[in-house]
């Protein structure tokens, strides 16, 4: 009887041992792969940004009159026109090679920063909803939401937000299309989102 264990012990040991070489091959190939674009990436050379798909932050359809008296509406608020004189671009699940590689390495600090003032308009834009929310003013808040998934941000807060206010309102033209919406965002957030949507009855 111990010859038959010991014979399959050994067919076990092989499988796992390609197996395990396998996936070191895989790897190894993955990582050749990787150093080899960001090598072309970083000898991209400088390309023009003027095609780049630039927001602008669009005040005559914000609530920019509710609640001033709010020192944290006017914080939101000032940070806004902190950022309208930027240039404000999403760039979320495009990485930093492809970016190198589709407008030149010499311009990737700057996307960088373009990428982070879209950061902050997003993280913005949902503070300042959730806070008009709470305090009774939902048409107000959807606006800024409806602005916010414009720029189709990943921020999974501002959806399941925004559903609410759809669910309450029987508004089903714009529950659809909030979940069209999410269903083609590149973010790594997007299965999360639609699984909150999917809570909602989306």
């Amino acid at each position: 009887m111990k010859f038959p264990f010991f014979a399959s012990f050994i067919v076990f040991l092989i499988v796992v041992s390609y197996q395990i070489s396998k996936s070191r091959r895989y790897t190894e190939k993955m990582e050749d792969s990787f150093w080899e674009r960001e090598l072309r990436a970083n000898n991209t050379r400088r390309k023009s940004l003027d095609n780049l798909n630039y927001i602008t932050i669009p005040f005559e359809a914000l609530p920019m009159s509710v609640m001033t008296d709010d020192e944290s509406v006017l914080e939101y608020q000032q940070t806004l026109r902190s950022l309208a004189g930027s240039p404000i671009v999403n760039f979320t699940g495009i990485s930093n090679t492809d970016l190198k590689l589709q407008y030149g390495a010499p311009n990737i600090e700057l996307l960088m920063r373009y990428d982070q003032n879209y950061t902050t308009l997003a993280c913005t834009l949902q503070r300042w909803a959730e806070k008009l929310y709470e305090a009774g003013h939902a048409a107000e808040a959807q606006q800024i939401l409806e602005f916010a998934i414009s720029t189709d941000t990943d921020v999974s807060n501002t959806y399941k937000l925004l559903a609410s206010i759809y669910v309450s309102e029987e508004n089903h033209d714009k529950i659809a299309a909030l979940k069209e919406r999410a269903e083609h965002l590149k973010s790594g957030s997007k299965n999360i989102i639609l699984r909150i949507l999917q809570e909602y009855g989306f």
